[in-house]
């Protein structure tokens, strides 16, 4: 992996939110690459609940400032970064007063999910894919984890499918047992076909299980990230002739890896 660049997205990662196996081997798998002359950048959203202080983020001025546009209506874009202790990599937070200052992750007090989930999701999709654009950063490897970056395949193939930066990347999505219960806002698929994707017949019902498929079909390889998945999903997975790695536990995951990453940008 010596210089190769893997971008590593994920709505969890330790030491900012609590653990969780998805939080935990979003940060292990850019550790593992980062130990191995790998170059790494590690991108979450800024939730309310992460302290800033305690973690010491801080604003990269240059960085922020962009607009997006979310279903017609432009949201500003704040960057913030923090470096995970001891292991000198850098983490980039995708902020929005609008989406992000709440102190929750994705439900509020009632256990009921925001129903701007799904405009969060795609102005944390493009707000990643454009700060990387503002880093002039090629990756070879986007290691998309969970279905809160669930979009950011498709937003890579239909909407920044002419740029050249990401001409050479490769998509790998990790799809585990997080899900939630009910469906997001079903405005979604509309508010995709404003950014101009129709490439979103699966998520006309915008559920966990789809949004993991909506993911999988754009993707390049999947890992599967955890052991009681979903089967249909797992076999629906398999169905589309992609490179697929088995689950491997997090204390034996780490040549699997590699040698995945290797398989998938040779």
């Amino acid at each position: 992996m010596k210089d190769k660049r893997v971008l590593c997205v994920s709505s969890e990662v330790v030491p900012y939110l609590p653990e969780t196996e998805m939080a935990r081997m979003s940060f292990d798998a850019a550790r593992m690459v980062h130990g191995k002359s790998g170059q790494t950048r590690i991108f979450m959203p800024r939730f309310g609940l992460i302290n800033e202080r305690r973690h010491q983020l801080h604003e990269v001025i240059r960085l922020s400032g962009m607009n997006m546009i979310i279903n017609d209506i432009d949201m500003p874009l704040i960057i913030k970064v923090a470096s995970i202790p001891k292991e000198r990599m850098q983490v980039y937070f995708i902020d929005n007063d609008e989406y992000f200052k709440r102190k929750a992750t994705f439900t509020d007090d009632d256990g009921k999910l925001f129903d701007d989930n799904d405009e969060r999701m795609i102005f944390f999709a493009k707000g990643v894919i454009e700060t990387v654009k503002k880093l002039n950063w090629a990756p070879d490897i986007i290691h998309v984890h969970g279905w809160m970056a669930a979009l950011l395949p498709v937003y890579l193939k239909e909407y920044y499918k002419d740029d050249a930066l990401f001409n050479d990347s490769k998509i790998v999505t990790s799809i585990y047992n997080n899900g939630f219960e009910g469906t997001l806002n079903k405005e979604l698929v509309n508010k995709m076909s404003f950014d101009n994707i129709e490439n979103s017949n699966s998520i006309q019902t915008p559920n966990h299980h789809n949004l993991l498929k909506i993911a999988i079909e754009n993707s390049d390889a999947i890992i599967i990230g955890s052991e009681d998945l979903n089967p249909d999903l797992v076999e629906y997975a398999k169905s589309l002739d992609k490179p697929i790695l088995d689950y491997h536990p997090e204390y034996d995951f780490k040549d699997a890896y590699l040698e995945f990453y290797q398989k998938i940008t040779e």
